[in-house]
């Protein structure tokens, strides 16, 4: 809106036109005013196309939104409408959706679901208001595309202001293939552990023999062998075939980010992975934790955490020496990682960090063992996953907040002259993060759940088939909820696999016993041989996508669709 206040002469003009003039400025005057407590409407414009990229000296062909690997960081404001027009010059149908983000259900972006996707050479515009802040992400949800290059981050400022960092980054985590997503979906299809290169050895089984004994590593081996599994499988695609990437960048590629010493600065972590875990950690910096999946939290300190795919992680460091630090992003299974580094200089780079051991599967994580998973705590992140920091398990109250870290640093001669702030006592520490932790920044009471659903989360490693109950998506009926009802569900894991649920268009809240301070998540991993329970407000109607966000396993089948029904109408 802009509004002409050139003067009229009135000794000129006829008495009126000066006054029609005089009318429509105050109309106008009236209409800004009017307009002056509502966001501007924000428009943007994302083109989907092949492009050739050399990740590594390696050209391939990817699928990118405007042409970037990652696309185009959008920033939104909440509160405001936003238009977004979506061109395709592909051959095939594509389609975005916009994870995590509350939204109608037609502008959800899933083909077969919530629209007919986006014809090769067609445009499609979604428009819908943003009623939320913090760090998603959106993603390609047709055929491998997302696999392919299509994603990219999206950050929702705030209505009302809060206190800001002195510096804000995107760390966006992903794999990228290096043979075709499809051949790799084949080559699953005829031998599940094809990638699993890290299988134990004759060593291995002398080692065992000697911290175990000869009776229980037998029985061990012969039990792993009677399933025809393997505990070094815990990833299905890995290393071998993946490279890691911050921001599309390779470790070789040196992504840095810049600080100043005694600067307080944000880093938004985005696992756009496909099928990869990381294990994240900033040896000399502990990591305070303030948001997840974009809902704030109240702060936590840890010196290291596990990010599913699909989830998202902000944290707050403050470094103060005048140093790089290394942001080191492992895959769970050990085959590789992601590299970055935080810096005072654009030529100073962090040193890759020496990796931690793997670990390996047992037993218990076959579902086979299910004894008391309706424990509250059972779907957390064991501190004894992560063998680096087994020694530091109990939590670490002396810990600096969201700084220095002489526990988590690197050799200690490098910390000579930190200085290190005192933690406020407020503010708990723990060497890992761990779902049991977290807590939401504001109350939020559900009350009773109308009903409870339980879904198996099933698979079959020989065929590999993934489903829910031991249906695979194209031979399920849909979920059927009320408008209206608090829906339990709880998530038993019988698969050896972890498994990050993601449900569209509404929020799970996790029951790790904190009630109204719940954590309130769009993705919740479900770890081996575990049960998960989460709450879910059926708040919007439609037709929603459920499914676990580990591509191939969605591509597999553990998929449904959540219908959430209006009341009937007496």
């Amino acid at each position: 809106m802009r509004v002409n206040f050139r003067q009229t002469d009135s000794r000129s003009a006829p008495a009126d036109l000066v006054a029609k003039r005089v009318s429509k400025l105050i109309r106008g005057i009236g209409w800004v005013i009017a307009l002056a407590g509502q966001a501007l409407a924000g428009e943007y414009h994302l083109t989907i196309a092949e492009k050739r990229v050399d990740i590594g000296g390696e050209p391939q062909t990817a699928i990118l939104a405007d042409d970037g690997l990652p696309g185009p960081t959008l920033h939104w404001r909440e509160g405001e409408d936003v238009v977004l027009h979506i061109e395709n010059r592909l051959s095939e149908p594509t389609s975005i959706h916009w994870h995590g983000i509350e939204l109608p259900y037609r502008m959800d972006g899933v083909p077969g679901i919530s629209f007919e996707g986006i014809a090769p050479g067609a445009r499609f515009s979604y428009r819908f208001p943003v009623k939320q802040n913090g760090t998603y992400w959106y993603h390609g949800h047709s055929g491998m595309q997302e696999q392919q290059g299509l994603f990219g981050a999206l950050i929702i400022e705030p209505a009302q202001p809060q206190p800001a960092a002195d510096r804000d980054y995107v760390v966006l985590l992903s794999d990228w293939p290096q043979a075709d997503p499809y051949r790799t979906l084949a080559r699953l299809k005829k031998q599940s552990d094809y990638y699993n290169f890290q299988k134990r050895t004759v060593g291995d089984f002398f080692a065992d023999i000697e911290l175990l004994g000869l009776r229980e590593t037998l029985s061990d081996r012969l039990a792993w062998g009677e399933m025809r599994m393997d505990p070094t499988d815990l990833a299905d695609v890995n290393g071998s075939t993946y490279r890691f990437l911050v921001n599309g960048r390779t470790p070789q590629m040196a992504q840095h980010f810049l600080f100043k010493p005694g600067e307080r600065v944000r880093l938004r972590f985005i696992n756009a992975s496909a099928m990869t875990y990381f294990d994240v950690r900033m040896p000399g910096l502990t990591m305070q934790v303030i948001a997840a999946d974009g809902q704030n939290l109240q702060p936590l300190n840890v010196n290291g955490f596990r990010i599913a795919v699909a989830e998202t992680y902000d944290v707050i460091v403050q470094p103060q020496a005048e140093r790089a630090y290394s942001i080191f992003a492992e895959a769970m299974d050990r085959s590789g990682y992601a590299h970055a580094s935080l810096s005072p200089r654009a030529d100073w780079l962090a040193p890759v960090p020496p990796p931690t051991p793997r670990t390996l599967l047992t037993m218990a994580d076959m579902g086979g063992t299910h004894a008391g998973h309706a424990a509250q705590g059972d779907n957390h992140l064991e501190h004894a996953e992560h063998a680096e920091h087994a020694e530091h398990a109990e939590h670490a109250g002396h810990a600096s907040q969201a700084g220095e870290n002489p526990e988590a640093a690197e050799p200690a001669a490098e910390h000579a002259g930190h200085h290190h702030a005192a933690m406020p006592p407020e503010i708990p520490s723990y060497q890992t993060l761990d779902y049991r932790d977290l807590r939401a920044e504001t109350a939020t009471p559900l009350g009773k759940p109308d009903r409870e659903i339980e879904l198996r989360l099933t698979g079959d490693m020989r065929r590999y088939i993934w489903s829910f109950n031991d249906v695979k998506y194209a031979d399920a009926e849909p979920i059927r909820v009320k408008l209206g009802e608090v829906v339990r569900f709880r998530y038993v894991n019988q698969t050896m696999m972890n498994h990050p649920i993601h449900i569209h268009g509404l929020w799970q809240y996790l029951d790790i016993g904190a009630g109204a301070y719940n954590p309130k998540k769009h993705v919740v991993n479900v770890r081996p041989g575990t049960t998960a329970v989460v709450d879910v407000p059926a708040d919007a109607v439609g037709e929603w996508a459920f499914h676990c966000h580990l591509l191939y396993h969605m591509d597999t089948g553990m998929f449904r669709k959540l219908i959430v029904e209006a009341p009937d109408r007496e």
